[in-house]
């Protein structure tokens, strides 16, 4: 699907005073070279003050310049969602595997994001984050006074979020915590990624055994997170012994694999081919005063049964 394009806008600063449009774009950008820069200015892609741009016009504090980005094919996503929950306060979202929620790479307009705004409207926002191949429940607030109530219940761990992941392995405890410290570690693409590494953030996880495949050398877990780092269930289950069936970022220990793959973007955090599912959620609703838990249904692969 090609999109509309973006406009980057910068607001010139004291800092940058006195540099010239192309050496600030090459020196702020670097992804791109000052020879790509030098050709998006020729082509009216960057505008000073409204209007376009010269590579070598000085700049002054105070000036916006503004970059264009013309459209481009974002990659193929699911773009439908359900709504498990809806009022004027809240919505619960059944988000598929595959769709970001967020902006990030080439994907702008096919994320859960844009797909909601559009349909609920412009102040409909995350309250927290799935990966693009994770599923499941995904709660979004539609107003400020919404969102710093959840936002300050997220902080106190008043809300409960359940997963279902499948996980490598049939040896693990029939329970056990997981209290590995994550933070950013350096990698290929991007530069850094989430990990387990020490002096990170601490990180809590909540395991249970569900069942255990024999036959598949696998296990469904129940996995309760008390903290809610970038990835965490990956990488916690990783740590311990036990990656995700399909993982291709998180290999045991928690570390990103970066060697022996041809195709890099597969050790992207956002590439795909996990098992894992937002199942439930339970949150103090903002307006009522009580609680509300949401259950989404599990794919099949994830489905505990009866």
């Amino acid at each position: 699907m090609k999109n509309n394009g973006y406009d980057y806008p910068d607001r010139i600063q004291a800092s940058d005073s006195g540099v010239m449009v192309l050496a600030f774009y090459a020196r702020r950008y670097p992804h791109s070279t000052e020879a790509e820069w030098a050709d998006k200015i020729k082509r009216g892609q960057v505008s000073l003050n409204g209007h376009p741009a010269s590579p070598d016009t000085v700049l002054a504090r105070g000036d916006l310049l503004n970059y264009r980005r013309p459209p481009w094919d974002e990659p193929d996503a699911p773009t439908d969602f359900g709504v498990l929950f809806e009022d004027g306060d809240v919505l619960v979202l059944a988000k598929p595997s595959g769709l970001p929620v967020l902006p990030g790479g080439f994907f702008l307009e096919t994320t859960l994001l844009y797909l909601v705004r559009r349909r609920f409207g412009p102040a409909s926002s995350p309250l927290h984050r799935l990966g693009r191949g994770t599923s499941g429940a995904i709660l979004f607030t539609r107003n400020s006074r919404a969102a710093r109530s959840l936002a300050k219940a997220m902080f106190e761990h008043r809300i409960l979020k359940v997963y279902l992941a499948l996980a490598s392995g049939t040896s693990m405890p029939d329970a056990f915590t997981v209290e590995a410290p994550i933070g950013p570690v350096l990698h290929r693409l991007p530069a850094t990624v989430n990990a387990y590494r020490p002096g990170g953030r601490s990180s809590t996880s909540d395991v249970r055994v569900l069942r255990r495949y024999a036959d598949r050398n696998a296990s469904l877990v129940e996995v309760t997170i008390p903290t809610g780092r970038p990835h965490q269930i990956r990488i916690h289950l990783a740590y311990a012994g036990y990656p995700l069936v399909g993982d291709p970022l998180y290999q045991a220990g928690g570390i990103p694999r970066d060697e022996g793959l041809d195709d890099e973007w597969l050790t992207t955090p956002g590439a795909t081919g996990y098992h894992l599912h937002s199942w439930k959620i339970r949150f103090p609703h903002p307006s009522r005063g009580e609680d509300v838990e949401v259950v989404c249904p599990p794919p099949a692969a994830l489905d505990p049964g009866p």
